[in-house]
């Protein structure tokens, strides 16, 4: 689910901006070239971009650590009540650090109904994946929700009226194709459960193009503090209908979501802002690994042929998708 809490409108941003420049790139680029190139040599090498590499994995391990605990809590607790205190706990030191690192502009908002907006599809497409995590294994619900570029595309495509060459429609196909392999509909391996992961991909694409609509004096920080505390606000209303009293083994659970989850959103966040989406985007994918691993180890899970073949057609659907 790590696509989800990424900066949204640093990756809708610099998806458009860094595009063109990277697809310009050569593996021939020590050859006597144009200055575009080597600027753009200078460019990859720049030291930011490595420190923007080293967040987004750490970004990624964290938000795969919360995706195991959120499994683990779902047998007991519903994914509202989980959202709830994820976003809660941490909602305090959320505020000091927005406010350190962006000033008291940071709590100020010049798109309050956006920011609602936002919200609402957050909670829904959180809700969604950890309904599914309930059922699925760690590793197939994680590949599902990585096709959410494919919905990115297509709802530029139909709203925005961006151009989508052939190679990406190919690559749509792929990430499409990919997504049925994993969840065989009409064979006996079927599991409706498979659905939950689609549409919280499909909730979590509209969460990233919403960010068009922030207005564009906000910062990075004022939409992180605003997705939390929306979120925990809205998860918050549900809480009498659906609240299970959190047991004593249980509380270090809680707790622990809510640093990592919140550790992950921080350096993600930042990693977008030092390194273009091309070079960071891509290891999002590394979360399939680790989210398989955590799988393995902690429920015996082994994805089978079937769901490793899906996965790897929806990674290179998505890093074709990014190069074009």
């Amino acid at each position: 689910m790590d696509i989800l809490f990424a900066s949204p409108s640093a990756i809708v941003d610099t998806w458009e901006t860094s595009g063109r420049a990277d697809r310009r790139w050569s593996w021939f680029a020590d050859r006597p070239g144009t200055k575009e190139r080597e600027d753009q040599s200078r460019r990859v090498l720049d030291p930011r971009h490595f420190m923007g590499i080293l967040m987004m994995c750490i970004g990624v391990i964290c938000l795969s650590m919360s995706d195991a605990i959120a499994k683990y809590l779902t047998p007991t607790y519903s994914p509202f009540q989980i959202i709830f205190l994820r976003n809660l706990i941490p909602l305090p030191i959320a505020v000091v650090v927005a406010v350190a690192a962006g000033g008291a502009g940071a709590i100020r908002s010049f798109s309050p109904a956006t920011h609602l907006l936002r919200g609402i599809l957050w909670l829904s497409a959180a809700v969604l994946y950890f309904s599914g995590l309930r059922d699925l294994p760690l590793a197939e619900a994680s590949a599902l929700v990585f096709v959410a570029p494919v919905f990115i595309t297509i709802l530029s495509s139909c709203f925005f009226r961006e151009k989508v060459g052939c190679r990406k429609w190919l690559a749509l196909l792929a990430g499409f194709a990919g997504v049925l392999t994993i969840i065989r509909p009409g064979a006996e391996t079927f599991q409706s459960a498979s659905l939950l992961p689609l549409v919280s991909a499909f909730f979590s694409a509209l969460l990233l193009l919403s960010a068009r609509y922030i207005d564009p004096r906000e910062s990075g920080w004022t939409l992180l503090l605003y997705l939390n505390s929306t979120s925990a606000l809205l998860s918050g209303l549900m809480m009498p209908f659906v609240w299970t009293p959190v047991r004593i083994d249980d509380v270090w659970l809680f707790l622990a979501i809510a640093v990592v989850g919140t550790a992950g959103m921080t350096f993600m966040t930042q990693a977008f802002r030092l390194a273009p989406a091309t070079i960071v985007a891509p290891l999002d994918y590394a979360g399939l690994l680790w989210s398989t691993l955590l799988g393995w180890l902690c429920w015996n899970e082994t994805p089978d042929g079937a769901a490793l073949l899906g996965a790897t057609m929806i990674i290179l659907s998505g890093v074709a998708s990014l190069r074009h």
